[in-house]
């Protein structure tokens, strides 16, 4: 065995175990979007977005608002995403046949500073404890399309922010002419906002493909190992 296959066989496993992570689509990509960005104080990103300076970067704290609402459990929200899908055709896909939000503007603070939020912007990016309940279209009559068969499997699920959450917000500071400092996506990079620790969201995000992950993890690592020894031992050797 030589050094040079040590290095070809370690580029091979990265480039496997990268193209095995673009098999995951857009929610590979929000783990591995949070994973690699670094986090700033709310001061150092209100700095950037005065400054101009076009970074990308992970901003924590509480989640405030100056026009929360309560839902029926009288929780100050500042977003609610609900979704409600039916299983229809052969093949029993979800299908989803509304889809309800209500957001307002709200901001994230650390300290005494806050830096606005596009609340506008937040879909694939939000990344949160999902509240599902499954049941069947005749149990809601009132919310699904007229003519569906009461017996079809209907699924509800909610998604919410609140102003008693900590959250981390992914984004770029820029400035808004009406509410100053605020984070938005830019750079290519969606705005991504969670409510759970960084490993936890990222293992949301990869539920139903853990297979997928960990085959990648392994190949990534192996091929780092081996191009690290090949180009060490290939160093080495020709110092001799």
């Amino acid at each position: 065995m030589s050094p040079l296959f040590l290095v070809a066989a370690g580029v091979l496993s990265v480039a496997a175990g990268w193209m095995l992570l673009r098999r995951l689509g857009l929610r590979g990509r929000i783990g591995r979007i949070l994973a690699a960005t670094s986090t700033v104080p709310v001061d150092e990103a209100i700095r950037l977005a005065r400054t101009g300076a076009q970074r990308y970067v992970g901003v924590g704290g509480r989640l405030d608002s100056e026009a929360e609402f309560t839902d029926e459990n009288d929780r100050p929200l500042v977003f609610r995403r609900t979704r409600l899908a039916l299983r229809t055709g052969r093949r029993g896909v979800w299908t989803v046949v509304a889809d309800i939000r209500d957001v307002v503007p709200f901001s994230i603070a650390g300290g005494l500073a806050s830096i606005g939020v596009d609340q506008t912007a937040l879909d694939a990016g939000l990344v949160v404890v999902v509240r599902e309940s499954v049941g069947t279209a005749g149990e809601i009559a009132d919310r699904v399309p007229e003519a569906t068969p009461p017996e079809t499997p209907a699924r509800l699920q909610v998604e919410l922010l609140s102003t008693v959450d900590h959250a981390l917000v992914l984004g770029v500071p820029g400035l808004d002419p009406v509410r100053g400092p605020i984070l938005r996506a830019g750079l290519g990079r969606p705005l991504i906002l969670t409510t759970m620790e960084p490993a936890d969201a990222m293992r949301i995000l990869a539920e139903g493909y853990r297979t997928t992950t960990r085959a990648a993890a392994v190949l990534l690592a192996l091929g780092l190992a081996g191009l690290g020894f090949g180009l060490v031992w290939a160093v080495v050797g020709g110092l001799r």
